[in-house]
């Protein structure tokens, strides 16, 4: 198929004095929400993982390697007071990290476990091809209340608690 210069120039990019460069750039466009979680994580850390009042939950998905650490941190009434994130993966990922940290303060273990992967993917505006991520975050989520109930039920037969 032939093309005149000018269609070939515009879908190369080059038009006019608009856009000199000879490659055609297609950029993902990120919602804001991502690009603000990415940018300036919030609570980005760990805890003790031995300390009995906190849950560690370690997930991974082997389709595309991410691997995100979610720890929370409870008071002696059963709210999360503190939560901390470390996350190996793509911009997403990290910033599905980030939210979750955010909404699981100051709730109470109950209503952390009703927070869904697509509250999320919604808050973040994630495409398809990312849900993934957030549905890695809300599996940490539910791992790190795992690990602390389990914690919780050693302390109470009088177990040593290790992570």
């Amino acid at each position: 198929m032939m093309l005149r210069p000018t269609a070939k120039k515009a879908l190369l990019g080059i038009i006019a004095s608009r856009n000199p460069t000879p490659f055609l750039v297609v950029s993902r466009l990120y919602h804001p929400n991502v690009i603000d979680h990415y940018d300036n994580p919030r609570n980005v850390g760990s805890f003790d993982k031995n300390d009995p009042n906190v849950g560690t939950g370690l997930v991974g998905a082997p389709q595309c390697g991410d691997v995100m650490k979610l720890q929370v941190k409870f008071d002696g009434s059963g709210q999360i007071i503190d939560a901390r994130f470390k996350t190996f993966g793509c911009g997403s990922a990290i910033a599905a990290s980030s939210v979750a940290t955010e909404w699981v303060k100051g709730k109470s273990m109950e209503e952390v476990l009703t927070i869904k992967n697509s509250q999320i993917a919604k808050h973040l505006s994630l495409p398809p091809v990312k849900l993934h991520c957030s549905m890695l975050a809300e599996d940490a989520i539910k791992a790190a209340i795992k690990n602390y109930k389990e914690k919780q039920a050693d302390q109470a037969n009088g177990e040593t608690v290790e992570a």
